[in-house]
């Protein structure tokens, strides 16, 4: 078989499926057990289809995953989204746009804690909407702040997109999650600095000056949510926590805070949390397996060092190579999930940036964040329809809203693409370049 048609095959059939309604999930195993039959790749071999896929899941770090859930579900149901956004109102608020940048902020804050990006728009959305409306805001306002600062949270550690990424690249897990650090602040005080340019010229108003007894009220009642970023950041920085063990902790923490502390979650609500996790974890595990058998095909089949021998006859420079990169994850990130677009794409593609010399963390960051544009985009931007459900805002206004937010959220991924020591410096300061 030629490698052109290989290839058409790989492409097509997956297309088949996607086309035809399939999960993302079922569609790579499908594809993967349609191109074994054919011969393509290993051959008929179900025993080696089944131990990819559980290899695939067989690893201790991969348990970060439902803990990052878990934590984020927890502080969603357990009050402190709402201390959260109330600690950052009482530091940026009075500035004018002020509810802009608390939004910003928060989601800041939040991205410390859960590590989703459809989870900081479930978790502070209609918060950050119901906010801004009742501050003088427009709808389109509003939810485009508050889509726009969702794509933080995937970028700042704790970060599932990242772990995902981690595990199929088969690098560290600490070193990707550390390298998001920079980027994640960057990304917000860029979009920070769209709020306060808009907020001139649409004459945003002030978010109003906190009395000190409320500023106190705010710091006491937030600090201790902020605890929860603080280790899941500060013991991975320090060394102290693995990822997995970091999450871990967050978990018992956000526990105690929740239902001792809070005392905002009874045991209903926590075992519906739990069975919600579950239910999360598994979709995300089970992507997870039938991608490492799909990856073990593709890699076997040699598609990405035919992808690579294209794409190098045509430039072999780095930054090039990643405007071409960009553009198609960009458009991929419209249509595809994010976990499904990390596990089919990062096989395909990562051959090719390390032959033209580009660090795979770098690389990791670079298509998270893309990715995380594409939540922002129609026709299936996953944040998009959540604002919809949290806010009321009808889609299409929704859009508009995020509109002139795509300009900071392009800049940035174009300093982060531009710029690899804003990915690397701290995880080569912290783990050595290891």
């Amino acid at each position: 078989m030629s490698e052109t048609m290989m290839v058409l095959l790989f492409i097509g059939i997956l297309l088949f499926f996607f086309i035809a309604g399939v999960p993302v999930a079922f569609s790579l195993g499908l594809t993967t057990l349609a191109l074994m039959l054919l011969g393509v790749g290993i051959g008929i071999n179900p025993e080696l289809l089944v131990l990819r896929m559980f290899g695939g899941v067989n690893s201790f770090i991969l348990l970060a995953i439902p803990f990052f859930l878990f934590a984020g579900r927890i502080m969603n149901a357990g009050g402190m989204t709402v201390r959260i956004f109330d600690f950052a109102k009482v530091i940026v608020g009075p500035v004018k746009g002020g509810l802009g940048h608390v939004n910003i902020l928060a989601s800041m804050i939040f991205a410390g804690m859960s590590g989703v990006a459809v989870a900081d728009a479930a978790g502070l959305g209609a918060i950050e909407y119901k906010a801004m409306k009742d501050g003088g805001y427009t709808d389109e306002v509003s939810v485009g702040i508050t889509a726009a600062s969702a794509t933080i949270g995937p970028i700042i550690p704790p970060s599932v997109p990242l772990v995902i990424y981690a595990i199929i690249a088969n690098i560290s897990v600490g070193g990707i999650l550390l390298g998001g650090l920079l980027p994640g602040i960057l990304i917000g005080i860029v979009l920070m600095l769209m709020t306060s340019f808009y907020a001139h010229i649409y004459n945003f108003p002030h978010g109003g000056k906190s009395t000190w007894v409320e500023k106190v009220k705010a710091f006491k009642s937030g600090v201790l949510a902020l605890g929860t970023p603080v280790i899941l950041v500060g013991g991975i920085l320090s060394g102290f926590f693995t990822p997995t063990e970091a999450a871990a902790v967050a978990v018992v923490y956000a526990l105690i805070l929740a239902m001792k502390i809070y005392k905002e979650l009874n045991l209903r609500e926590l075992w519906e949390i739990i069975k919600q996790t579950m239910i999360d974890s598994a979709v995300v595990l089970l992507l997870v397996s039938v991608a490492s058998a799909y990856a073990f095909m593709v890699i076997r089949s040699r598609v990405p060092i035919i992808f690579a021998e294209q794409i190098m006859a045509f430039t072999q420079d780095p930054l090039m190579v990643l405007l071409i990169i960009n553009l198609l994850l960009l458009v991929v990130g419209m249509f595809l999930e994010t976990i499904a677009a990390l596990s089919i794409l990062t096989p395909v593609l990562l051959p090719l940036v390390t032959m033209v010399g580009i660090d795979p963390i770098h690389f990791g960051l670079v298509m998270v964040f893309n990715l995380m544009i594409g939540l922002l985009t129609p026709p299936f931007g996953a944040v998009l329809f959540v604002l919809n459900k949290a806010t009321g805002v009808p889609l299409a206004r929704i859009v508009k809203g995020c509109l002139p937010f795509y300009i900071p959220l392009l800049i940035g991924l174009a300093l982060i693409t531009l710029f690899p020591s804003l990915t690397l410096w701290l995880p080569n300061l912290v783990l050595g370049g290891k």
